[in-house]
């Protein structure tokens, strides 16, 4: 590199935790390596950036969708894209980045146009087992797709590799954490629903936990991420059947708790299945119905195949289904090691690696088309 200045990776993610998690795991990899590593993102996707190495340089650049808004906010959309890849390709000039890669999300569409269109070595990572609409877009116009679930129906002619989702180093450095199964001792039960929460865990979790015998319910210790107009209603739910529970709109230390846990309810959003096989933990995972193309059910495949996660499909989840499912993994301890086995023999600890190796040989390609 001229000067002898370390080579630039611009990472282009945004809009949410799915994205930037992945993203953040390998801006960690890529700075131990000695890049330099420059997050390009939008004003919403800087509000989950909280957690990158604050040797990431953050850029924020228009970007916007035609999901929201009204008419005049759709048809303003092309400009604020337009003035955003014009931004992007303005900075890589200045600075020419080695690689770029998107990691979906609309804030991503900036960066990664201004490399289609600079001929710059980039890539694009996805997360899910279907590829997100702005990967779509740009999945023949990258040089290489790395999937982080497998399979990934991916565009004939494509190349693609199946890297695995990379996780932050908080999860990598407790992969594979001792499991301690449930017993006749406290068992915690750890509940997540996504970067936003899941109201509809909260409308099915206490109620199936206060259908648990006594004997089982006695010992739980619940942690349970809710949505903050939901947070009073689910401490009372377990307050009325005195189940110890804390609620909260967001937990900071996932990792931490995810090796506590006997047991993981969890959507199956792309990070959340990467951290709990990491780690390894049995689950029951209840996809998002609403997901693109049922991408959460796709995200749940591999570990419903290993026999490490129970999955029940949104429109079959209720109490009395939900509460048998959560007593067969709590009532069997030998069973429920072979499932936090079964999830730890699926995972991919070193997802960020297999994704740092396929940067640095893109970036020995050059300028390309």
């Amino acid at each position: 590199m001229a000067g002898g200045r370390a080579p630039l990776l611009v990472i282009a993610a945004g809009g949410t935790g799915g994205h930037m998690f992945p993203a953040q795991a390998l801006a960690e990899t890529m700075l131990a390596r000695g890049w330099r590593v420059r997050l390009s993102t939008d004003a919403r996707g800087a509000r989950y950036a909280g957690g990158f190495p604050a040797l990431v340089e953050i850029e924020q650049l228009p970007s916007a969708t035609f999901a929201r808004g009204g008419a005049f906010a759709r048809a303003a959309v092309p400009f604020r894209i337009f003035g955003g890849v014009a931004a992007a390709m303005i900075r890589m000039l200045r600075d020419r980045p080695a690689v770029v890669v998107g990691f979906g999300g609309y804030p991503a569409i900036p960066a990664v146009a201004a490399a289609v269109v600079l001929r710059l070595p980039r890539m694009i990572h996805e997360q899910n087992g279907v590829l997100g609409r702005v990967n779509q877009i740009f999945a023949k116009r990258v040089h290489v797709v790395a999937c982080g679930t497998w399979p990934t129906a991916v565009p004939e002619g494509t190349e693609h590799f199946h890297t695995g989702n990379p996780v932050r180093a908080a999860v990598r450095d407790r992969a594979g954490a001792p499991y301690i199964p449930p017993g006749d001792y406290p068992m915690s039960v750890l509940v997540i629903g996504g970067s936003q929460g899941a109201r509809i865990l909260s409308d099915m979790v206490p109620p199936a936990l206060a259908a648990l015998p006594e004997n089982i319910r006695r010992h739980l210790r619940i942690a349970h991420q809710a949505r903050a107009e939901d947070l009073d209603r689910v401490r009372h739910a377990y307050d009325v059947v005195a189940i110890n529970a804390e609620v909260r709109p967001f937990f900071d230390d996932i990792p931490k708790r995810l090796v506590d846990a006997q047991l993981v309810i969890s959507r199956s959003g792309a990070s959340s299945v990467a951290d709990i096989s990491v780690i390894g933990r049995p689950s029951i995972l209840i996809p998002f119905a609403a997901a693109a193309a049922d991408h959460q059910t796709a995200n749940a495949r591999g570990l419903v195949q290993a026999q490490a996660a129970i999955l029940i499909p949104e429109s079959a989840l209720e109490p009395a289904t939900l509460s048998q499912q959560i007593a067969s993994v709590l009532t069997q301890p030998q069973g429920a090691l072979q499932m936090a086995n079964a999830a730890l023999g699926a995972s991919r600890p070193d997802a960020a690696e297999r994704l740092a190796e396929l940067v640095e040989t893109l970036a020995g390609r050059g300028p390309s088309t």
